[in-house]
């Protein structure tokens, strides 16, 4: 029996949320994000998106393009509770939910009450507007990288189911860049031999999946043909915990940085500490004046939470960077973790 999978995703939620609780906002161009010229768009309104505003477009060009637009701080606190509505909506539909981030997730409803994806889609919309006064777009497949897909095709307020018959013609025209498991490298690598479309890959032989795209590559060769056997997992485990920020004045003191790594390790330490987890691999992440990312990492050969472990890889790793140019942005992320199990003694 095949899976029922839905996608389910919150509409331009940070904006929406800020017109829900301002109706003079409603039709207007809201763009949610940092508000000084250093900071970075968040999300946007569907108005704001007719200008070319889009997440994580700095300040300045935003408000460049649309300077008539309504530009508003971040209120985590805020989403978290609109988020925190929605969530247990969904928890009535089914218990095997799996939360990607504060307004979207995957849910497996292949047991559940409902006889049809539409069935359960419409009673999610419905109560999600009629008790929040939001919309949300919901992708309906048998797997999750098409239900993914079907979120994505009409929003805002949008349906889209994905049967097995569609399967592959309804791919093949998007781009490679929509597939997922293919990062930013790869997609210009195949870009670069002239394979643009899922079209253009999916006439290619195996092997050259194989050989071109590594350790993932029959599971690309699988997912563009509607094979994707991962599971709904309830509880995803995180994989990193990591802070940064964008500095108020560009700088190439390392000095300065420093400062900022130590302040993070310490809050990452402390973090890791209260989740029982130990990490091997720090990374040093760092944006030039010119919005070029650039990331270090080390891994060590054994796990730590301890702070002064944490920062020592930091300042190494940034003693042995030449910053030739002004920094706007630094930040650290410690990954590969084990849990620090604590072991319990048996008394006979």
């Amino acid at each position: 029996m095949n899976r029922l999978i839905l996608h389910v995703d919150m509409d331009a939620f940070f904006a929406s949320v800020e017109q829900l609780d301002n109706k003079s906002l409603k039709g207007k161009p809201v763009i949610v994000g940092g508000v000084s010229e250093r900071g970075v768009v968040s999300t946007c309104s569907y108005e704001a998106r007719k200008y070319g505003i889009h997440s994580a477009m700095p300040i300045f060009i935003a408000r460049k393009l649309c300077p008539h637009g309504v530009y508003l701080r971040t209120r985590m606190y805020r989403y978290k509770e609109v988020s925190k509505q929605v969530f247990n909506i969904l928890k009535d539909v089914t218990d095997i939910i799996e939360p990607l981030s504060i307004d979207e997730a995957y849910l497996d409803i292949t047991s559940s009450r409902f006889k049809s994806g539409i069935e359960a889609a419409n009673y999610i919309k419905s109560r999600v507007l009629r008790e929040i006064g939001l919309t949300i777009s919901i992708g309906i497949s048998y797997n999750k990288f098409l239900a993914k897909l079907a979120s994505d095709w009409n929003k805002p307020n949008g349906i889209k189911v994905i049967t097995n018959d569609m399967v592959p013609n309804i791919l093949l025209p998007f781009p490679v860049s929509k597939i997922y498991g293919l990062g930013k490298k790869s997609v210009e690598k195949l870009n670069n031999m002239g394979i643009f479309t899922v079209k253009d890959l999916y006439d290619m032989p195996k092997e050259f999946y194989i050989e071109y795209l590594g350790k993932c590559g029959l599971e690309i060769y699988d997912r563009i043909r509607g094979i994707d056997n991962r599971e709904v997992e309830a509880q995803r485990d995180r994989k990193s915990y990591g802070r940064e920020r964008t500095l108020k004045i560009d700088t190439k003191e390392k000095e300065d940085l420093l400062e900022y790594l130590y302040d993070f390790s310490k809050e990452i330490s402390n973090q890791l500490i209260r989740q029982n987890l130990e990490g091997k691999t720090i990374t040093v992440k760092y944006k030039t004046e010119d919005f070029q990312s650039h990331t270090r990492s080390k891994t060590l050969n054994f796990y730590t939470n301890n702070f002064e472990e944490i920062y020592k890889v930091c300042e190494e790793i940034l003693n042995n960077e030449k910053i030739n140019e002004y920094i706007r942005l630094i930040g650290v992320t410690v990954s590969s973790f084990k849990e620090n199990t604590v072991e319990q003694l048996t008394l006979f």
